[in-house]
């Protein structure tokens, strides 16, 4: 029997392990692709090379007037809404500047202050109304599993559309993840490839979903060594870990940045994640002074390395960082918006027609 949501229980959905949740969100009639994208377990290698691969054709094709209209007139008969109960700049920004080089009309909803919640609706009722009139919902919200739940309920709906999650409370942000991915691939593309590579993580491992994300992507290339360097208390968990462990990934977890610079062909760098803080304050008790990217790291880091941030940045990248060709940060903001094109499209069907132009 095919596997859908259509022929599965949410219960027995929701109780799978993420991998094995893959086929169950695959564009029907595809080849793989995603319908509903929720986490990175729904990406190997060969698909991760293919959004890529029509991630680099987009960008070409934007160059020139004909490239982009033909982009823009793929998808003018869809609609997206861009359902941000989580305060965002740059994902809400880049997965609208997506959606314009695709041609889709958007609509939004950036505070439920001003939508139906506030008189009582629930998130569910408010993403079954949002189907009602949109051919997407891409959704980001501080409550965890809730784009998972939704993606079940729409496709056992009336009008089955896909969720796209823009980032879901502390567990998952598979599209920041995407285009980390695409940063790591263009920025070694010609130099041996993302393969054997030392990726050091730096920051609040805990809270930050981005890492969670990109840890697991990593995991499909061979040879990859990930560092996780942090505080005690915002040390990277334990279930990614067992995950790098069980798939046989070298990891090590340290206090050491500075140290750990001169061997690493790719810094990770977060912030402080104190929006989850559980009391007022709590973030500021932990000594993150020995957790930040500086001149003297930028001397010590590998002239073929690279910085990267998934952004906003407070003081954990100095700013004398930023003009140095191994700071990768803005291009990964540039980044998001063409491997987001690139899975909105693959998400409708249009790979093809995109490559084949």
């Amino acid at each position: 029997m095919e596997k859908n949501l259509q022929y599965i229980s949410r219960e027995d959905f929701l109780a799978l392990p993420l991998e094995d949740k893959r086929p169950y969100l695959e564009r029907p009639g595809g080849d793989g692709e995603p319908f509903h994208t929720l986490f990175a377990q729904q990406f190997d290698r060969p698909l991760l090379e293919r959004l890529a691969a029509l991630a680099n054709r987009i960008r070409f094709m934007a160059k020139t007037k004909e490239g982009a209209l033909f982009l823009k007139s793929l998808l003018t008969h869809k609609r997206a809404m861009l359902y941000f109960s989580q305060p965002s700049s740059r994902t809400f920004l880049s997965h609208l500047a997506a959606c314009q080089i695709l041609g889709l009309t958007t609509g939004s909803v950036r505070d439920t202050a001003t939508s139906s919640e506030f008189k009582g609706e629930s998130k569910e009722d408010s993403i079954r109304t949002f189907s009602s009139y949109f051919d997407l919902i891409i959704m980001r919200t501080p409550e965890k599993g809730l784009a998972e739940q939704m993606a079940w309920e729409l496709s056992n709906s009336d009008r089955p559309i896909p969720i796209l999650n823009a980032g879901s409370g502390k567990d998952q942000h598979p599209t920041q993840a995407l285009l980390d991915i695409y940063t790591l691939l263009r920025s070694f593309e010609n130099k041996g490839g993302l393969q054997n590579r030392t990726i050091t993580f730096c920051g609040d491992l805990l809270r930050g979903r981005t890492v969670r994300s990109l840890s697991y992507l990593l995991t499909n290339f061979p040879g990859i060594r990930q560092i996780f360097v942090a505080p005690d208390a915002w040390q990277v968990p334990q279930d990614v870990t067992d995950i790098l462990s069980a798939k046989g990934v070298a990891w090590e977890k340290s206090s050491d940045l500075r140290g750990n610079v001169p061997q690493s062909d790719a810094v990770y760098m977060t912030r402080i994640q104190d929006e989850w803080d559980e009391s007022k304050g709590e973030s500021a008790k932990v000594d993150s002074s020995r957790f930040k990217f500086g001149q003297e790291e930028l001397d010590l880091l590998p002239k073929d390395g690279i910085i990267m941030h998934p952004l906003p940045r407070r003081d954990e990248i100095a700013t004398c960082c930023d003009r140095d060709p191994r700071a990768m940060y803005w291009r990964q903001m540039r980044n998001g918006m063409w491997i987001r094109s690139a899975l909105i499209a693959m998400t409708f069907g249009y790979e093809k027609q995109i490559m084949g132009f």
